[in-house]
């Protein structure tokens, strides 16, 4: 089968959903640019927090759990290579170009509604995730240079919330750019800034363990006042782990820019083994490094939680790429939500000015503007949804460990086996289906005790 010209589709679109008059793609992507696609998607905020979980976890389980969770995405992502293509993984006639039409076609109307519901909360939560990381990261740099000026010892302390409303003022404008064919220049910068802050991270860890001359840390992790509080310390850092790893929502989306032959299927789980195995080692490295520099006093945010004061510079340098990258996020992660909703209104009224019609806006020194009020005032009112949610709980470590441990099991364990079992006609109680159903419900216990946890810390530190 050779390239094909096919519409491409959004993220959360279903099938009928596909206009004649989209623009063809032209598949040209090769193993190379999927890996490519695959550290950018999944290296993000969630490194930060790794030292932290390895810290909670000691030398033995922080190490075995992030592997594990690379193991766990790799089963995962390998299921959803196969169910690109219906009926066969190789030869079928049916792409499934996102997430949400491969379960509707899969396992119907019903399932469909039920991952979009997880998988906009998913989108959702990064919104919420990202405004309170840039705030901490803006706050850390004006710290950075108060710690600099009056020495470490200084009382320089800075709110959250007015750097969580101005993030969420440039998230507003940002927002008005109608969709992702528009923003490539903004996800390119996002992606650089992303390998900076994390590589400065993994750096300054180094460098902080070379200075002590000595590994820090314990094989049991960071002692609690109570093994209740350990557990809830430990069940959160699972939660912050499978943060890390947000890939299975975006896997179709990357396979469906590959060309063939070889098949696509083949060319994306090399893809993923080559890029999963890139990411776990830097993971390990920022997590390890982290935990080794600081021992117990680790931060929950490597590069926020003030680990490092000097170069001041750098640790400045870090926190404004998280802070540009974070900016780029944001859309890559709310832009297939208001695709979604705006597609669904333009349905439901077609007659509706409001809704349907745009009108012409020159500014000075900018390009023409096509503005949609619809699209304005929703977006505007997204938007100030996730930052007021983000100024309500503006706790990092627990608010990532909710998301990942809400979403782990359901998108990237439980619909992948569903669809895997359709497509491969798996027999009940076979040696495949018992394996795959053992694998789903310990899965499904790790995003149990994993949301517990986060949850009990969040509603800790909101009472205190």
């Amino acid at each position: 089968m050779g390239e094909e010209d096919d519409p491409q589709s959004p993220l959360l679109e279903s099938v009928s959903s596909h206009s004649a008059s989209e623009a063809p793609l032209k598949r040209t992507g090769t193993q190379w640019t999927a890996v490519a696609h695959i550290i950018t998607g999944v290296i993000g905020a969630g490194v930060l927090s790794l030292a932290w979980s390895t810290a909670q976890l000691g030398w033995v389980l922080g190490p075995i759990c992030i592997l594990c969770f690379a193991g766990i995405t790799v089963i995962s992502t390998f299921l959803l290579c196969d169910c690109y293509k219906y009926p066969d993984p190789e030869h079928g006639t049916i792409r499934n170009r996102s997430y949400m039409e491969a379960v509707k076609l899969y396992l119907g109307e019903k399932e469909r509604w039920i991952c979009g519901v997880f998988a906009q909360e998913s989108l959702y939560g990064c919104g919420v995730a990202y405004t309170i990381t840039a705030a901490a990261s803006v706050r850390a740099i004006l710290k950075s240079n108060c710690y600099h000026r009056e020495g470490h010892d200084a009382p320089c302390d800075y709110g959250d919330s007015v750097y969580m409303l101005l993030f969420g003022l440039v998230q507003i404008v940002v927002s008005q750019i109608p969709d992702f064919h528009n923003m490539g220049w903004l996800s390119v910068i996002a992606a650089v800034m992303s390998f900076s802050y994390a590589s400065i991270g993994l750096g300054l860890g180094v460098a902080k363990v070379i200075e002590n001359g000595t590994i820090k840390g314990t094989i049991t992790g960071v002692s609690a006042s109570s093994i209740l509080d350990k557990f809830l310390l430990a069940f959160e850092a699972l939660g912050d782990i499978a943060f890390a790893y947000p890939y299975s929502i975006i896997v179709f989306e990357i396979q469906d820019t590959l060309k063939s032959p070889p098949p696509e299927n083949e060319t994306m789980k090399k893809a993923s083994m080559y890029a999963i195995v890139v990411t776990t080692v830097f993971y390990l490295c920022c997590g390890c490094f982290g935990y080794a520099a600081f021992g117990d006093s680790t931060p929950g945010n490597l590069l926020t939680g003030f680990g490092f004061y000097e170069p001041y510079w750098l640790v400045d340098l870090a926190n404004a790429c998280i802070v540009l990258h974070l900016v780029g996020g944001y859309q890559i992660f709310s832009q297939p939500v208001f695709a979604t909703v705006e597609r669904w209104f333009a349905y439901k009224f077609p007659d509706s000015g409001f809704v349907n019609n745009h009108y012409s806006c020159k500014l000075p020194l900018l390009p023409g503007l096509q503005v949609n009020l619809f699209r304005m005032v929703f977006r505007t009112v997204y938007v100030a949804s996730t930052t007021a949610l983000a100024i309500l709980f503006p706790y990092f470590n627990s608010v990532l460990g909710v998301l990942g441990a809400l979403n782990f099991w359901p998108l990237g364990i439980y619909f992948p086996i569903e669809m895997y079992f359709k497509q491969k006609k798996i027999r009940a109680w076979s040696r495949e289906w018992i394996f795959y159903r053992s694998f789903s419900f310990l899965c499904l216990l790790i995003t149990i005790v994993g949301f517990i946890g986060s949850v009990g810390e969040l509603v800790i530190e909101e009472l205190s």
